[in-house]
């Protein structure tokens, strides 16, 4: 039997508009906010579905699956079956220590990506109440009016009740390439799926014109829920970082293997007993390949996405955190991401002079001043007609909340509309008076958008805005003090030559034109409505850069990352905004998108290095740029907001929507969503990015140290024939203390001083760096040498030996984490942090207990030992950190040395 969604999408299409809001008992005023409530309990949230969610008894039972944890459960039930229970116990209980820790990195890392999935969760608009407001997408319940401009992702299935200029791109559903026109007219029934024009489909995008629809079917019965039904989950995309950890994994335990297959060989031949051959070999393996690596890594970038996410960056794919700590060039939007994105009307052009307007930011208060001080200009018809036009010409909202005056909509619009008011117009009078009918969108193409108002006196009343010199090419005529005359070529370069002056003066200007007619205007493209008009006048408005965003761009250029701004204003208004910002400097070259339209990519990548300002480009022209600087090798962040903006955004290497403005088709091509819109948020996630890169590496360095020490030292020893220089239940409690908390800590050490000082990462460079070569070559040289002495002088006596190595070889340990807290400055440059400390005092103590009592000493195979052995261990303990920290300085020599305070505040 059919649900109600499932028969309400069978028949909707072939419905008028009228019989389907009936069908669906709801209206162009959309439900009540009740009435949207018990539909989303009747019919569950508007969501695929993905499956049962891991729970924290699953995630701990999985720690079990792993091949060496099942190798020592099984060496548990050998050392039982043989009258071993000491043995057993211990190694039992270094298992569930082991998973524990396990549980613990997985588990957090869950709960990081968990908040974050909450964070990125997407909106939609609706109308609810017959007023429209923003709802989470999965909010979203039959019966919803849903509202969709240029853009927008379609939240749900849903009918057409009204479509001016709707352009879809379905291909994520139909495979069409070419985006779809829709209208609300019905169709006969068995119409497919893909011609259903009165139809929008769910995760299908909108590219041009706006549009009402009702939802007809949410979640699993959408037409992509019945796809998704039967299409398996995608598997996790692997990071380069991850895929490393497990080759790392892998080769370690391929050595090993090998070297537990020959220790084996050699009991055998020796007569050793079978079981300690077989326990020993089994706690070499276990010791040798760090199980835990892939999991830190994976833990790591998700907790540090997490933290991204609270400092308004939320990164949608995991490689990307990554990818950020290498990024050497930014391409950022101008508008509302290096500026406020409060534009305020500052002059205004018409009739040969220019006025000067007041007030600041939204807030509709502020006076009109005239060149020549004169009161006619204002009380001209010519001025009123341009304040019309700037608020019908206009899809933006005044509204005053909280005792705050806030933008709906545009905010270059939104300024428009504020000058408006200020003049005397009240929004919704004028809009009552003066309905819209119909428009020609902007689109960043054309740079221009008209609006079509019926008048009380029954004619059409066209209103034009857009970019100065491609409105002049529509205008004809102009609106001059003695009336309308023709627009002369003379004075159309006089109109270029003041919009020149403004833009020079940092302001983004707009022309304006009008026209009335008696047409009825029934074909609606720009050809036949945009021709003939009268131009009125010239705006210009501004937005001040961010300070936060000038403090951004310094600390980029001081660490080799280049700011490149884009943006659609004038090259006059766009080279001084740059200059204040920093980004431009003389001798830089500024390239509008009609120089960008004339030069092919390659030769735009061999000038891209030394631009740094693109003007009056439209979004197209940034995948060319992206392009170019990826041509030179360049890791490239591109931000966007629009719908166009996706193919730049996709292929960057990071693209970076904007949260606020951003589109959810450009939030979707996005690697990362800016939650605030703001420039310097780039700059911290950056720096986040590295913080996090360098963490991991110290982790890798520390672990393979430590473990590369075991292998060679236990290999030597079995190759000569020398006795175990430890028993399989001491291996396995140093790689308890190894992997355990300190190598935790290390995963959360503060950032090093010169993070934001250094050039950035080159992505091609391996995490196995000189630095971190070095370190394990130094260890080698060092630690081996020294544990292999410590066991050969403390002969015959083997139960000395193996407790002084024992010990010894927890201190290594315990001074290589202290030391790992940077790989570039000594502990006395760079404190170890309080949790580090912690964890290094915890492992102090934990061996002091079990060397201080019989019952444990024996549990574990050790002596009492007098001074002296405590003595030596300390000694050589101190001899390895000095050989670490002589190693760092000798590295550093290599470099120039940077100042130790972190410019960019803390993490």
């Amino acid at each position: 039997m059919m649900s109600y969604q499932e028969e309400a999408t069978r028949i909707v299409y072939s419905l008028s508009a009228e019989d389907v809001l009936r069908l669906l008992n709801t209206s162009p005023q959309g439900l009540s906010n009740e009435e949207a409530s018990a539909r989303l309990e009747k019919y569950g949230p508007n969501e695929l579905e993905t499956g049962k969610k891991t729970s924290p008894l699953r995630i701990f039972l999985n720690q079990f699956k792993n091949i060496l944890i099942i190798i020592l459960l099984g060496a548990t039930l050998i050392s039982l079956a043989t009258g071993h229970d000491v043995d057993a116990v211990i190694i039992f209980v270094i298992v569930l220590i082991s998973s524990t820790l396990g549980f613990y990195q997985e588990y957090r890392a869950e709960k990081a990506l968990e908040a974050l999935k909450k964070m990125l969760n997407p909106v939609t608009t609706v109308v609810r109440d017959s007023k429209e407001v923003t709802i989470p997408l999965r909010e979203v319940v039959p019966g919803d009016v849903i509202v969709l401009k240029e853009g927008d992702k379609v939240p749900a299935d849903a009918r057409l009740i009204e479509a001016i200029n709707l352009r879809v791109n379905e291909a994520s559903l139909t495979g069409e390439s070419m985006p779809v026109f829709k209208d609300t007219a019905p169709l006969p029934e068995g119409t497919p799926v893909s011609d259903r024009r009165n139809m929008v489909f769910s995760g299908t995008e909108v590219v041009g014109g706006k549009g009402k629809a009702v939802v007809v079917a949410t979640g699993m019965n959408t037409e992509f829920g019945k796809i998704a039904k039967n299409v398996a989950a995608t598997e996790k995309e692997e990071t380069p970082l991850e895929k490393k950890a497990k080759e790392i994994g892998r080769w370690l335990g391929m050595i090993a293997l090998s070297v537990a297959i020959i220790t084996m060989i050699i009991g055998v031949y020796k007569g050793t007993p079978l079981l300690q051959t077989l326990l020993f070999s089994v706690a070499l393996a276990v010791a040798a390949v760090p199980e835990a690596l892939p999991a830190v890594v994976t833990g790591s970038l998700a907790i540090g996405m997490y933290k991204m996410a609270k400092r308004n960056a939320l990164v949608r794919r995991m490689p990307a955190v990554e990818t950020l700590g290498a990024v050497n060039v930014i391409c950022s939007d101008k508008t509302g991401t290096l500026t406020k994105g409060e534009m305020t009307v500052r002059k205004i052009y018409l009739l040969n002079h220019m006025i000067e307007v007041s007030g600041v930011g939204y807030v509709p208060e502020g006076s009109f001043q005239v060149d020549d001080g004169s009161v006619e200009i204002l009380n001209s018809e010519c001025f009123k007609l341009l304040m019309k036009c700037a608020l019908l010409c206009n899809d933006s909202e005044l509204i005053h909340e909280n005792a705050k005056w806030h933008i709906k909509g545009d905010p270059t619009e939104g300024a428009l509309l504020v000058v408006a008011i200020k003049s005397g117009l009240k929004q919704e009078e004028v809009r009552n008076q003066y309905p819209r009918i119909s428009e020609v969108p902007f689109s960043s193409e054309r740079k221009i958008m008209t609006t079509i108002h019926s008048t009380p006196e029954g004619d059409r009343l066209l209103c034009m805005k857009g970019a100065p010199e491609k409105l002049l090419e529509k205008c004809t005529h102009i609106y001059e003090l003695d009336g309308i005359r023709e627009l002369t070529e003379e004075r159309k370069r006089e109109i270029l030559r003041v919009n020149n002056e403004m833009a020079g003066n940092a302001l983004r200007v707009l022309g304006f034109a009008y026209k009335r007619t008696t047409e009825n205007l029934n074909s609606l493209n720009e050809e036949s409505v945009e021709n003939n008009m009268i131009f009125l006048g010239l705006i210009g408005m501004m937005d001040p850069p961010r300070e936060e965003a000038i403090e951004a761009v310094q600390i980029c250029k001081r660490v080799g990352i280049k700011p490149i701004m884009i943006t659609g204003d004038h090259k006059l208004t766009a080279i001084s905004v740059a200059k204040e910002l920093g980004i431009y400097e003389e001798g830089d070259i500024v390239l509008t998108g009609d120089e960008l339209e004339k030069i092919s990519e390659e030769e735009l990548a061999e000038i891209v290095e030394k631009v740094t300002v693109y003007a009056r480009v439209s979004p197209e022209h940034k995948l060319k740029i992206v392009r170019a600087w990826k041509e030179r090798g360049y890791v490239v962040a591109m931000t966007g907001d629009g719908v166009n903006d996706a193919p730049a955004l996709k292929h960057a290497s990071i693209g970076v929507a904007m949260g606020i403005t951003g589109t959810e088709v450009a939030k979707e091509a996005a690697d990362m969503v800016l939650a605030d819109d703001n420039f310097a948020t780039i700059v911290k996630a950056i720096e986040l990015g590295r913080w996090i890169y360098d963490n991991i590496k110290k982790y890798l360095t520390y672990l393979l140290q430590a473990n590369l020490v075991e292998i060679v030292m236990l290999s030597i020893a079995i190759l000569l024939g020398f006795p175990m220089p430890l028993l399989p239940v001491q291996i396995l409690y140093v790689n308890l203390a190894t992997d355990g908390l300190p190598a935790l800590a290390l995963g959360l050490s503060p950032p090093d001083p010169d993070i934001m000082k250094r050039p950035p990462r080159n992505p091609k460079e391996t995490i196995f760096t000189i630095d971190v070569k070095s370190f394990l070559i130094r260890a080698l040289i060092v630690e081996v040498p020294l544990i292999i002495w410590l066991f050969l002088t403390s002969l015959p006596n083997e139960e000395l030996a193996r407790t002084r190595v024992f010990i010894t070889f927890i201190l290594f340990e315990l001074v290589l984490a202290l030391a790992c807290r940077s790989l570039k400055y000594t502990i006395l440059e760079v404190r170890p942090h309080k949790f580090l400390l912690a964890a290094i005092f915890w492992e102090i103590l934990l061996l002091s207990v079990l060397i201080s009592f019989p019952i444990t000493r024996q549990a574990i195979g050790v002596i009492e030992l007098d001074l002296e052995s405590f003595l030596i261990a300390i000694g050589l303990s101190v001899v390895t950190l000095i050989s670490i920290e002589g190693t760092k300085l000798l590295l550093r020599n290599k470099h120039s040395r940077p100042s130790l305070k972190s410019e960019y505040g803390g993490l």
